[in-house]
């Protein structure tokens, strides 16, 4: 009788480890769920390391993750926290999510990970393998939850932060949709009113036999123009639209276009706060989870967005390997703000530094909500200026020409 060697998991919480004799897997398995046990990883003794995940790679060959929006992932790790907490196999929360789950995405993805756990892989190394999907923090954090026997904490903290994500990844855009929304509807005012408003108007222009202003000209010419080589807009606007996208995707365009927004006025606090909210959350996170502080900054970089801020932490996290303090090395960046750095450096001096990352957490939030509500105060009057400045160069072009012939 083979004899296997298993991973399981008791009250959902800790690890155990040990051996079995079982005719095949399928009464391996059957005997430790007798034992009280959630069995995670089953193995046959001298198979070797290559047979040790066959069986879970030939179930992840089976079906490809899809990509999970942030809100779809928030709902399947609430569900996975709050089942899991109550002392529910990890496998039976699956097949919940599977059966019960609103979005199709959810149950097909809670599918893919039972088939896969059911095969022989753990939690952690199934996301692993999808982890373009879930992300490396993700990942990353669930491994560690269960290498320390509390994935429903870990859970826990990771929905939290996934919430967090969202709620600053909402307010980071209702910020920057307001500007976005008036010069978009200033082009449009402009093109309503030279390629419809200004041909009217042509022909009593010329009726007043005057000299027309320069400027109602290069309207009325416009105008034409467009309403002749309409596809030509079109295809400028696309050329605009994919050049943008180009210059937002290529590495060398992105990083110039990064540096330029640190020394932006306001955008500069904006772009920073965004930033390191979402880093200190995942650095709180994962040091609680017992992940090593090295480990921790790497985690906590993939979450920032901003080529230069991450190649600045990079560089951070290469002096911490080297024995550099934590926060001496973030002050050698010269991008990190001040406080954090103090509340860092007093958290190391202390030994309390979970506690003070969680305080550093909630001042950048607090500091961020501050520049957002800056940015759009600033930013509405600043777009209602544009907008009346367009209206009032087009209405002079329109009615000077008039106003000049009832002074003739």
């Amino acid at each position: 009788m083979p004899t296997y060697s298993y991973t399981a998991l008791k009250n959902n919480k800790n690890v155990v480890r040990g051996k079995i004799d079982a005719g095949n897997e399928k009464e391996a398995r059957n005997s430790i769920r007798k034992m009280g046990l959630l069995p995670t990883k089953i193995t046959e003794e001298g198979l070797g390391a290559k047979s040790k995940k066959a069986g879970a790679n030939k179930a992840a060959k089976k079906g490809k993750f899809k990509s999970m929006s942030l809100k779809h992932k928030i709902d399947l790790t609430s569900t996975l926290q709050i089942l899991t907490a109550t002392g529910i196999p990890i496998i039976e929360t699956l097949v919940f999510l599977e059966n019960n789950a609103d979005a199709k995405i959810i149950r097909e993805t809670a599918t893919e990970l039972k088939a896969q756990i059911i095969a022989g892989s753990t939690l952690a190394e199934t996301l692993e393998r999808h982890r373009h999907v879930f992300g490396r923090v993700f990942c990353g954090l669930v491994k560690a939850g269960e290498d320390s026997g509390e994935l429903d904490r870990t859970l826990e903290r990771m929905l939290e932060l996934l919430k967090k994500q969202d709620v600053t990844k909402a307010k980071v855009t209702g910020a920057l949709v307001y500007p976005v929304f008036v010069i978009i509807l200033a082009i449009l005012i402009v093109l309503v009113l030279l390629m419809f408003v200004f041909p009217k108007f042509e022909e009593m222009f010329e009726n007043l036999g005057r000299e027309l202003p320069i400027y109602t000209r290069i309207c009325i010419d416009s105008g034409k123009a467009l309403a002749e080589y309409w596809y030509v807009l079109i295809l400028v606007i696309f050329g605009i639209i994919f050049s943008i996208w180009k210059l937002f995707t290529t590495e060398v365009t992105r990083k110039y276009i990064d540096r330029i927004a640190l020394r932006i006025f306001l955008v500069k606090d904006l772009v920073t706060f965004a930033n390191f909210s979402n880093f200190t959350s995942v650095m709180q996170v994962a040091y609680d989870a017992g992940i090593p502080i090295i480990d921790c900054l790497y985690l906590s970089n993939l979450t920032i967005e901003n080529v230069v801020l991450r190649e600045s932490i990079l560089s951070a996290a290469s002096k911490v390997q080297q024995g550099t303090h934590l926060s001496v090395a973030l002050r050698s960046t010269g991008v990190v703000p001040g406080m954090m750095l103090f509340m860092m450096a007093t958290g190391e001096q202390t030994g309390r530094l979970g506690e003070m990352l969680q305080h550093t957490t909630r001042f950048i939030d607090n500091k961020l909500d501050g520049i957002i509500d800056t940015f759009t105060k600033l930013i509405e009057p600043f777009m209602m200026v544009i907008i009346g400045g367009i209206v009032l160069f087009m209405a002079l072009a329109l009615y000077m020409p008039l106003f000049g012939s009832y002074g003739a």
